[in-house]
């Protein structure tokens, strides 16, 4: 498509959808999102980009195969799963760690958000893939 009020629009809307898209994945640990919405509005935001520049300038923007993403994605959901097993623990048990930064205090980091990033590489990945597709016909 070749359209100059798409192109434009897009400009604006690409950061901006990607910004909504990581503070959809942050806000889901405690609120509704996560990575599966976040994961859905990245990849809406990287189709717009591939509507309005081609599928070859949408994939240099993404720098990483969607079929990479998509295995990632599943290999760091599954060593969520399996890292509280060499503790002792069911598995998919939430493991948390406490991190002291500057200015932020401490931090809970723990393999919940982990999941979900790996869920968001997952849904980001399979979208792309099927848009990709459907756009190179």
């Amino acid at each position: 498509m070749d359209s100059v009020i798409l192109k434009t629009a897009i400009r604006f809307l690409f950061p901006l959808l990607l910004l909504s898209s990581v503070f959809l994945f942050l806000r889901g640990h405690n609120e509704p999102g996560g990575g599966f919405v976040g994961g859905l509005v990245a990849s809406g935001a990287i189709a717009l980009y591939a509507m309005a520049h081609h599928v070859a300038a949408a994939r240099r923007v993404l720098r990483v195969s969607p079929r990479v993403l998509i295995g990632s994605g599943l290999l760091l959901s599954l060593s969520c799963g399996v890292a509280p097993l060499l503790f002792g623990r069911p598995f998919l048990t939430g493991l948390w760690m406490k991190v002291a930064t500057k200015g932020l205090g401490e931090i809970h980091l723990g393999t919940p958000l982990l999941f979900d990033l790996g869920v968001y590489c997952v849904v980001t990945g399979v979208s792309l893939v099927f848009v990709f597709s459907l756009l190179e016909e």
